[in-house]
């Protein structure tokens, strides 16, 4: 059997692989749409239409609009949410600030979310399976990074891992939303301000 026919016969018997061209073309397109438009604009059709498939072959792989916008922004998101133990207490805490505030300056990430914020809010077919996947990840690294500080003796026993990733990268969407400098200087005075608040005695 040669490997054209190989990867028919696993597709029929798995699925279809989801890293094949075709899902590709979808996933791209549907970013380029949601750069473009808002997600109340956005129709399955128009994805069809700039990714040429069909709209069945979307349908096959996402059975909705916000199914195909979460997984996108899942791996739009993915790359920006590991902090790296530095064996840096305020290092690890800037990187949790860096992080997001890149993902929304300097990648498609950032217009993405723009355009999906207002629907994560009010849409719980999008906004619940954001939370669970991509906040939690980020929660969940965070914890991490507060847990390595306390260890270290750096910060204190009782530090809130929870409130920690909202005095974080709260500030970076409450630019996103309403504006203001994301660079490093800002960043720097985020953590500077969790480190006062979080500091061991």
């Amino acid at each position: 059997m040669d490997q054209d026919a190989t990867g028919e016969a696993l597709a029929r018997t798995r699925g279809r692989p989801r890293s094949d061209a075709t899902h590709r073309r979808i996933l791209l397109a549907t970013r380029d749409l949601l750069m473009e438009r808002t997600f109340a604009d956005l129709r399955i059709e128009h994805v069809a239409a700039r990714a040429g498939v069909s709209k069945a072959a979307i349908y096959r792989r996402w059975p909705s609009k916000e199914a195909l916008a979460q997984e996108l922004l899942a791996e739009l998101a993915g790359p920006h949410i590991a902090i790296a133990d530095a064996g840096d207490t305020r290092a690890e805490l800037l990187a949790c600030v860096i992080n997001p505030m890149r993902a929304v300056t300097e990648t498609p990430f950032g217009p993405v979310i723009r355009s999906l914020l207002s629907q994560i809010a009010t849409n719980a077919t999008l906004g619940d399976p954001f939370r669970a996947t991509v906040v939690q990840a980020r929660r969940d690294e965070i914890a991490r990074v507060i847990e390595r500080g306390v260890a270290r003796g750096d910060l204190r026993a009782d530090a809130d891992p929870a409130l920690a990733t909202e005095l974080l990268v709260g500030p970076v969407y409450f630019r996103v939303m309403f504006g203001g400098a994301l660079d490093r200087d800002f960043a720097e005075r985020v953590v500077d301000a969790v480190m006062r608040g979080y500091a061991a005695a």
